[in-house]
């Protein structure tokens, strides 16, 4: 076993962070708006984000072209783990589509094949998505099956829409940021409540 995993090319990620596939989702905000905003508008910005917030080593996604195909399969497993988690903070299960479209993308995933104090140790030869988001999949994976997600949330804000996880003390955070959608729903009940008065 141990041989056959030196004939292959094998990279080292680290261990992702829970939320990690919370933050991917939230690369497209102000999903109730007309005109959401997106951070991943082209090939280069999806593999900028693995590097700095996914911490895919170069190594890895070096290998893999930044081609228009890949790239939009990226945006379909985004989308399908936002669905999942939007569903769990809202009180429901994730609906069998996108649970059986995020376990076809956990498939095509490298595995987690050993690990090292640095991170888990794969062969990323695999030219797909699935490889390059392997991080984000098993964050999503972890996530879904462990204690930590009955923390999941969605911002009450309907405009805004991020996934977070509630580390808050009494459990009960309801927006993504209080500087961000916590201030304006503050400032909108100070002005109905001025122009009731």
């Amino acid at each position: 076993m141990l041989g056959a995993m030196a004939n292959r090319s094998i990279e080292t990620i680290p261990a992702p962070e829970d939320d990690l596939c919370l933050a991917f989702a939230d690369t497209r905000y102000w999903r109730g708006t007309a005109s959401p905003t997106d951070e991943l508008r082209e090939p280069d910005d999806l593999w900028r984000w693995l590097e700095e917030t996914a911490h895919v080593p170069p190594a890895v996604t070096i290998r893999h072209a930044k081609s228009p195909a890949m790239f939009q399969q990226a945006l379909a497993v985004r989308e399908t783990i936002y669905r999942c988690f939007a569903a769990t903070a809202g009180g429901r299960p994730p609906a069998e589509a996108n649970l059986a479209a995020l376990n076809a993308a956990l498939a095509d995933a490298p595995g987690r094949q050993r690990v090292s104090p640095s991170g888990w140790m794969i062969d990323p030869s695999g030219a797909s998505a699935a490889t390059l988001l392997a991080p984000v999949l098993w964050s999503a994976a972890d996530l879904l099956v462990g204690k930590q997600l009955a923390r999941v949330r969605q911002c009450a804000n309907p405009e805004c829409g991020w996934l977070f996880l509630d580390n808050s003390k009494s459990a009960n955070r309801r927006w993504c940021s209080m500087s961000a959608c916590g201030n304006r729903a503050k400032a909108h009940r100070h002005y109905l409540r001025q122009k009731g008065a």
